[in-house]
């Protein structure tokens, strides 16, 4: 069976809860990253001009999925960023990624809320039944 790499949001109370499914664990980072820009606009109006590098390790792979999303809200806050292209490379406890964007642009980006940070609430990555990964989390907005 061909696993579709995906993203979806998933209600929780007054946050937001971002999920990535892709076929390999990294898809599924990567695709959980497209969900977190989504929260704030719409990914296909964010052009990928500018690449930032991110690295983060963890004890385990859920902290280090939190970690991940913490980093790219943490750019997106200072740099004044949002990303729309995302590149993840898991090794042992450690990630090496790259994120593609632009500078917002209120006008076209509306964003439609901030990110203040990835939460351990509802935290969960794991293989699922049809082999495709998932990776999941609440943001708190």
């Amino acid at each position: 069976m061909t696993v579709k790499s995906h993203w979806e949001h998933f209600s929780h109370q007054a946050d937001v809860g971002v999920r990535g499914i892709g076929a390999t664990l990294e898809q599924a980072f990567e695709q959980a990253a497209l969900a977190l820009t989504a929260a704030i606009t719409d990914p296909g109006n964010v052009a990928p001009l500018k690449m930032v590098r991110l690295s983060c390790s963890a004890p385990n792979a859920e902290l280090l999925f939190a970690d991940w999303l913490n980093g790219l809200i943490f750019e997106m806050a200072t740099r004044n960023m949002l990303f729309s292209r995302f590149e993840v490379h898991l090794k042992k406890n450690s990630l090496e990624g790259k994120a593609w964007g632009e500078t917002i642009d209120v006008a076209s980006h509306r964003p439609a809320v901030e990110i203040k940070g990835a939460t351990y609430t509802e935290l969960k990555v794991a293989k699922r039944e049809d082999g495709s990964w998932l990776a999941q989390c609440v943001v708190d907005v």
